[in-house]
């Protein structure tokens, strides 16, 4: 099969989309298929695929990016010379300049299309005036002329249905789990940056959606006997760290807060697996968080949000707190670091759950399977 997997930029900087179009690329060339991906020069670096056989990386240039839409109107010289080839296109995200050119493209050449937006379906978010014209004028489209639509969650799906999805499934997203079964040695991250106290952890994007301001306030709440605590705050540093600054100031944590900047994987699993408790406050996230995940098969304890808690709560695999709900959080961070039989109970039904059901090759199966359906319906018409 000949896949065409399209996504506005390729940078794992940029998180759970581009993740998630690398290892099914990984995992379809590995099954014989071949993979193109198309993309843009933002932020590409080529080593990031160059492991990959069978896999043509196609980067366009682009003339500007306005807060991550990227115009790259060169991309049809490309598609005009090379889209007959192709049996499939998937296209990850809903709201971008290429998605815009890749539908008049499928529609001309009869090429069926796989929708995956990566939980960007809401509007309730943030700039939601900006999502509402943009699917006036493409969205809603794109997202109604999908043969089929991939939901990362189950709250996903219920907003890919209200923009009228005709087929939306679920998927979440895979894992490798093969990095989780031999652990790095116990205070491998704390020795090598220097820290000396047991910590809490956040690793995410920094942003205001992140609830990150809450876990400071909540973190500055708790009992002298947590004194030696300190919080690590991982992620690519932005500008929002200077009101996060504002708030460690006012709170006296000057010296219990430690900012990372961007972890590389290969830190990844250190940094959870010498956490005490891994803390995901966020107002949005789709349902579902993968960094969640991670640091369950890390061995670390977590705090989640239900807008990242729909498995954790469904499998009992941590401790679920209303965004914003301080007071909550701060009491649950005291349970969870002092109720060991909890927290063991909470990591085996995740752990359980997690190596059954989201291993890269199994999540790539289900989208293939998808793929075929797919060009068999538009066979059969």
């Amino acid at each position: 099969m000949n896949i065409l997997q399209v996504i506005p930029y390729f940078a794992f900087t940029r998180g759970g989309d581009v993740n998630v179009c690398y290892n099914i690329t990984k995992q379809f060339t590995k099954m014989g298929h071949n993979v193109t991906i198309l993309t843009t020069t933002f932020d590409y670096d080529k080593e990031d695929t160059d492991s990959i056989e069978r896999l043509s990386m196609v980067p366009i240039e682009y003339k500007f990016n306005l807060a991550l839409f990227i115009y790259s109107p060169d991309i049809k010289d490309w598609l005009d010379n090379n889209i007959e080839r192709f049996d499939i296109i998937h296209l990850h995200e809903l709201r971008s300049y290429q998605n815009n050119v890749l539908i008049k493209y499928a529609e001309k050449y009869d090429i069926p299309y796989i929708l995956q937006p990566h939980a960007s379906t809401p509007k309730h978010v943030n700039k939601s005036f900006i999502k509402y014209g943009y699917d006036i004028l493409y969205g809603n489209r794109i997202m109604r002329n999908a043969t089929t639509t991939i939901a990362v969650s189950e709250e996903e799906a219920y907003y890919d249905k209200k923009m009228k999805a005709k087929d939306v499934r679920v998927i979440y997203n895979g894992m490798n789990l093969e990095d989780y079964d031999n652990l790095p040695k116990k205070g491998e991250f704390k020795e090598r940056h220097g820290i000396n106290s047991p910590y809490i952890l956040y690793l995410g994007r920094m942003d205001k959606l992140k609830g990150i301001n809450h876990l400071i306030e909540a973190f500055g709440m708790l009992p002298d006997e947590f004194s030696e605590y300190e919080l690590v705050i991982a992620g690519k540093i932005t500008e929002y760290k200077k009101e996060l600054d504002k708030l460690i100031l006012s709170n006296n944590l000057k010296d219990r807060v430690i900012f990372t900047d961007f972890v590389e994987e290969d830190e990844k699993i250190s940094i959870y697996h010498d956490a005490e408790l891994f803390v995901n406050p966020v107002k949005y996230m789709g349902g579902v968080s993968i960094t969640v995940f991670e640091s369950i098969l890390s061995d670390t304890p977590v705090i989640v949000t239900p807008e990242s808690g729909e498995v954790i709560e469904k499998i009992n695999a941590g401790t679920l707190v209303e965004y914003n709900d301080i007071e909550a959080l701060k009491n649950e961070m005291i349970r969870s670091l002092t109720d060991k039989d909890m927290t063991l109970k909470q990591l085996a039904n995740g752990q359980n759950y997690i190596r059954t059901h989201l291993d890269w090759e199994s999540v790539s199966n289900r989208i293939l399977n998808i793929y075929h359906e797919a060009i068999e319906g538009e066979n059969h018409e």
